[in-house]
């Protein structure tokens, strides 16, 4: 059975998370009533990352096993097609070997979160960011961030119901970027590792989030991780301003593809 690996975007606002449920919507249930239409062989989906309720994602991937072959752009077309009106895009695809599988087979993840700032309500970003009303320091956020870096065991920064085996993760990248916006400021958070425990990076942002407002020192964070404890964690954030963007293999499935269509070295279509 030839299997496809898709690159996914979506809106988690309405969904309880990526994962099926019994009795709430999900995005995977989504993605999956869609393929049943295309092929009803398809019995599931693996995904790199089981994103939580209200989570986001620009670079979800998954993949599929078809009982036919399908080229990669007609199936991430017809799949949009029954995807409607489902805040859910096939952005990519692509045919992999049987060895490829989106979870185990993925070697770094790499989350997104936006805080912006401002004493005004939200509009056109409401849902898709964590909106505060006070100034945060940017610089103290990255102090506290850079103690985090590294291999640690991770128990402050897990949620209780955390199913991994072991709290130990190794840290890449906590990066806090500040963009100054016409009325507002904006605090990107660009977390990187291979594998992530539950809740981790919104642990991470909310408990920074202390720290820019003065509320918390640096070295405060560089204690809580000491601690191993769930109760010194500072409050974790909202999952709106969550973003899962990107997941990387040893070879990317995507490359040389754009929207599942074959382009040349010279980005023309080929």
């Amino acid at each position: 059975m030839p299997r496809y690996a898709l690159k996914i975007e979506y809106n988690g606002a309405p969904f309880s998370g990526w994962q099926r449920q019994k009795e709430h919507p999900s995005v995977q249930q989504a993605i999956e009533e869609a393929l049943q239409k295309l092929d009803r062989s398809v019995t599931g989906i693996a995904a790199a990352g089981r994103t939580d309720t209200g989570v986001h994602a620009t670079g979800q991937v998954a993949h599929v096993d078809m009982a036919a072959t399908w080229e990669p752009f007609r199936l991430a077309e017809a799949l949009n097609y029954h995807l409607k009106p489902n805040p859910v895009a096939i952005v990519n695809a692509a045919e992999v070997d049987e060895e490829f599988h989106a979870r185990f087979s993925a070697i770094e993840r790499r989350y997104l979160f936006r805080l912006i700032s401002r004493r005004a309500p939200m509009t056109f970003d409401k849902g898709t960011v964590w909106h505060v009303r006070h100034e945060l320091d940017a610089d103290a956020m990255q102090e506290g961030a850079n103690f985090l870096l590294g291999r640690h065991d991770f128990t402050t920064f897990r949620s209780t119901i955390c199913q991994a085996p072991s709290p130990l993760r190794t840290l890449d990248e906590l990066r806090v970027e500040r963009i100054e916006l016409q009325d507002a400021t904006e605090y990107r958070f660009h977390v990187r590792a291979r594998a992530f425990l539950h809740n981790q990076v919104r642990s991470f942002v909310g408990t920074l989030e202390r720290v820019g407002a003065g509320s918390w020192q640096p070295e405060d964070v560089a204690a809580a991780l000491e601690a191993k404890d769930r109760a010194a964690c500072g409050p974790v954030c909202p999952p709106h301003g969550l973003y899962l963007a990107e997941v990387k293999y040893p070879q990317d499935p995507f490359k040389g593809m754009r929207g599942g269509e074959p382009i040349d070295h010279e980005g023309i279509e080929a």
